[in-house]
């Protein structure tokens, strides 16, 4: 029972990234700028962000659980809590200071450490490597986004 105590606090801690995605949300500002076409319809967001925190949370809580990887583990747990961290301030940055270019530095270093994250988890948790990729390819989409953005509105 203790293992899934820990699956709690890791749901726990995606939601408090998460709450930044609600407290910072799209306003009159991001209304104005300039979106490429390919920009995506403001309802995919929520289910897309939903699906992949509950596969962020389930990773983290895999290599916290995993054993006999000494090193390994404590790298992949550090890649893990600081995409979390870059993950948490990219609202902030983007929403709620209106610093699209802040973010962008913010989005590359996360997606940096996501691909981090997965390769070097897959050497001993191949489960938490594979729920990453789909969280690395909408990282690099949202990086594209974020940089159409920035460049549209230069």
């Amino acid at each position: 029972m203790r293992r899934y105590g820990s699956l709690i606090v890791f749901l726990g801690l995606v939601a408090l990234a998460a709450a930044g995605g609600i407290w910072f949300r799209p306003d009159a500002w991001y209304a104005a700028l300039a979106k490429p076409a390919w920009n995506p319809p403001s309802w995919l967001f929520s289910p897309v962000w939903t699906t992949l925190y509950v596969m962020i949370a389930i990773a983290g809580w895999r290599i916290w659980c995993a054993s006999r990887a000494g090193d390994m583990r404590r790298l992949a747990l550090a890649l893990w809590f600081g995409q979390w961290i870059g993950n948490a301030l990219w609202s902030w940055l983007f929403f709620g200071l209106h610093q699209p270019v802040w973010a962008m530095i913010d989005i590359a270093a996360m997606l940096v450490l996501v691909l981090a994250f997965i390769a070097v988890t897959w050497r001993f948790e191949r489960v938490a490597a594979w729920l990453f990729v789909p969280y690395a390819l909408w990282l690099a989409f949202a990086a594209s986004l974020n940089g159409a953005i920035v460049l549209l509105n230069r």
